[in-house]
């Protein structure tokens, strides 16, 4: 009995102990497939695959089928519709590390050979061997990992070659991209784009330049396509296909021409390695409709590799502001004239001229003696433009700064340009503005008011687009137009001031000697503006401390293009001149910019000119006349006709030949100095004078003062050499 009690006993017992075994079994199974569960779950969701199935997409495929189609950001064009900024794609590089990133079979989908990678993606990314390998060493637990800027930014062509190596693990994004295929070609007027990433969604935002202030015509709008769809892959019932058509950007086409830009480019660049000046602005335009045809600032940057760029982020063409010196005596000797202030006859003392308490000095402070306004504007006389200045009242004067489009933008149309000021409370600020001092201006300024002197005294708005074109429906939507700023001075005066700038360079006293060119006849005028001191007290001292600045327009007789250039403060001047440093940038532009327009060449040899009959006309309208047929004015005497002309009247002469006007008015000694001794002796036969020469070549010296009055008889000693 107790015996198989016992044995009833044990058999609950066993049966007990084998329940407890099933049920230790059955929840290690289920822990098992659990932990499986949640290896692959991982898995899938941090690789997002299944055997290489992206499963994000293959299950918004159940449902719906979206495709973005990206717009294209408009092309930036030259004036020949060659591409100066477009649309290109690049690539980023990553590698994966973890090893549950497997695909069909089990295939390895990470990076397999660290080695092997490092050396192929460091010669491809110019990326230090040993760096990538530690980079690919990364702590445990990492997915994947990205190389730096290095790894960014890459083109098709780096991508193939890392392709080639049939790397396990190394995989790409694919952005868009902005191309500048000409590196260093106006950067800041055409500007760069920077990389914006929104909702996953990556896209060109312009951020300088014609990309910036265009941005919104040249992004475009991205299309869309959404349709539903079944597991099958067909358009679920009563669903609505959504569409949007993509509209890619605006193409902008610029009056830039890329060969001037270009050699343009290389000039400057050998100016600044040689010279090192702090800064430089150079603008060519036409200047019968407003193009700039080139246009560039040192520091620069390149536009594609982007190297440079974080030196220099202004546009200094537009948004600096700074004194221009004696360039500005071209607006003071145009509002004196057109105010009746100038009288071509009238003399002053130059040297020193005292305003109130203050002084204004010449450059040479101890002066020429007693000189006439044109004269002194060929000297870059100082104390010539102030006299002027005061003869005409600040009033006056100010109401002709404003005329010419000073203290006010011009609109080009970029972002953040400035509108200049001035100080001119007092008097000798007043003054001080008549030669470039005591006023701020940018370069597109005084390129707006250097195009009054071209066009018979009608002023042109500088031009940088010419026009947008609408790629998606092929038509125009803005074509620019010469657009006039007025008639802001008459055309005898524009053309008085154009003679008075031949003098600049072809006088022997004038201060742009350095800015002849073979073949060509320009007007110019220098100038030298000092700099403020930092604190405001006066102005910085030394021979590199200026703003050196030139302005030429050719043909002189009546031109068509004006280049303008500024230097500040060369580090390097090596013994030479500001105008010497300048003419190294200046003479061969404006050389190339006239070669390329076969119109306006002179030819080598001269030409006949058949004289045209002044007599009985006003001294100024007279000298323009001449000056248009390319023939070497000078006036004898100070009155306002002229009474007699040699040669007369009818005369076949060769052009470029020194035509004699006598006025009606007393005889005054002109400036002899560079004239040949046959032109001097013919002066003092005119003028009934005795004159005895020495040496030979042309005049050197005379005994008698330019611009003093002479009698009869009088005698004239001149130094020939």
């Amino acid at each position: 009995m107790n015996n198989q009690k016992q044995r009833m006993i044990n058999d609950m017992k066993k049966k007990r102990r084998n329940r407890q075994r099933f049920g230790v079994l059955l929840i290690l199974t289920v822990l098992a497939i659990l932990l499986m569960f949640i290896i692959r779950f991982s898995y899938i969701v941090i690789g997002g695959k299944v055997s290489d199935v992206n499963l994000s997409s293959q299950t918004q495929s159940l449902y719906e089928n979206s495709r973005i189609d990206k717009a294209s950001r408009g092309t930036i064009y030259d004036d020949s519709n060659q591409p100066i900024a477009e649309d290109t794609t690049n690539y980023s590089v990553y590698a994966v590390l973890s090893k549950t990133y497997v695909g069909a079979n089990h295939k390895p989908l990470y990076v397999t050979d660290k080695r092997k990678v490092a050396k192929v993606i460091g010669d491809a990314i110019g990326m230090k061997e040993n760096k990538v390998y530690d980079t690919l060493n990364a702590k445990k637990g990492t997915f994947q990992v990205e190389f730096g800027n290095s790894g960014k930014n890459l083109s098709l062509e780096t991508k193939n070659k890392i392709n080639s190596a049939g790397l396990s693990g190394i995989y790409f994004t694919k952005t868009q991209a902005r191309l500048y295929p000409n590196g260093v070609f106006a950067s800041h007027l055409i500007g760069v784009t920077k990389t914006t990433e929104k909702t996953g969604d990556s896209k060109l935002s312009g951020v300088m330049g014609l990309e910036l202030a265009f941005n919104k015509q040249l992004s475009g709008t991205d299309g869309l396509k959404e349709v539903q769809k079944d597991s099958y892959g067909y358009q679920l019932p009563n669903s609505k296909t959504k569409t949007k058509t993509v509209e890619n950007g605006s193409n902008i086409y610029t009056t830039i021409d890329t060969k001037l830009q270009t050699y343009l480019e290389t000039t400057l660049t050998q100016v600044q390695k040689k010279y090192n000046p702090k800064s430089m602005n150079v603008v060519v335009m036409n200047a019968k409709n407003g193009k700039i045809l080139a246009g560039s600032q040192r520091p620069t940057f390149n536009a594609d590799t982007k190297s440079g760029i974080s030196k220099m982020w202004r546009n200094t063409l537009i948004e600096d502001s700074y004194e221009p010196g004696s360039t500005m005596k071209v607006f003071t000797m145009a509002a004196a004239i057109e105010n009746g202030a100038y009288n071509e006859n009238a003399t002053y003392k130059s040297g020193v001229l005292k305003v109130g308490t203050k002084m204004v000095p010449d450059w040479n402070t101890s002066g020429w003696g007693l000189i006439t306004y044109r004269e002194g504007f060929a000297r870059s006389s100082n104390v010539g433009m102030a006299k002027l200045e005061q003869i005409m009242g600040p009033n006056a004067w100010l109401e002709y700064i404003k005329k010419f489009g000073f203290l006010k933008s011009t609109n080009l149309g970029l972002a953040s340009e400035a509108n200049g000021s001035i100080e001119f409370q007092y008097p000798i600020e007043q003054a001080d503005t008549a030669f470039g001092q005591g006023i701020n201006v940018t370069t597109m300024q005084m390129m707006q008011g250097f195009t009054a002197f071209a066009n018979n005294g009608k002023m042109i708005k500088p031009t940088l687009v010419d026009k947008i074109v609408d790629p998606n429906t092929g038509k125009t939507t803005y074509q620019a137009k010469t657009t006039s700023m007025g008639q802001v001075i008459k055309k005898s005066t524009s053309q008085e001031v154009l003679s008075m700038m031949q003098d600049v360079i072809y006088k022997d006293y004038g201060t742009g000697n350095a800015f002849k060119i073979d073949g060509y006849k320009l007007a110019a005028k220098t100038g030298t503006a000092q700099i403020a001191n930092s604190d405001g007290t006066g102005y910085l001292t030394g021979d590199a401390n200026y703003v050196f600045s030139v302005v030429g327009m050719a043909p002189a007789k009546d031109p068509k293009y004006v280049i303008y250039v500024t230097m500040k403060q060369p580090q390097n001047m090596q013994g030479t001149t500001g105008n010497d440093i300048l003419a190294q940038v200046f003479n061969p532009l404006m050389k190339r910019t006239l070669e390329e327009d076969s119109s306006t060449a002179l030819s080598s040899s001269k030409t006949n000119v058949m004289v045209a009959d002044v007599k009985g006309s006003k001294t100024s309208s007279a000298k323009s006349t001449l000056n248009e047929q390319n023939l070497d004015v000078a006036v004898i005497g100070n009155g306002r006709t002229i009474a007699n002309q040699y040669p007369a009247a009818g005369a076949t002469v060769l052009s470029g030949r020194k035509v004699l006007l006598v006025t009606d008015g007393e005889m005054v000694m002109p400036d002899l100095t560079g004239w040949s001794k046959s032109d001097a002796v013919n002066a003092a036969e005119i003028m009934k004078l005795n004159i005895t020469t020495t040496g030979s070549g042309y005049v050197s010296e005379q005994s008698i003062k330019a611009n003093t009055v002479v009698k009869k008889s009088t005698t004239v000693k001149l130094t020939l050499k």
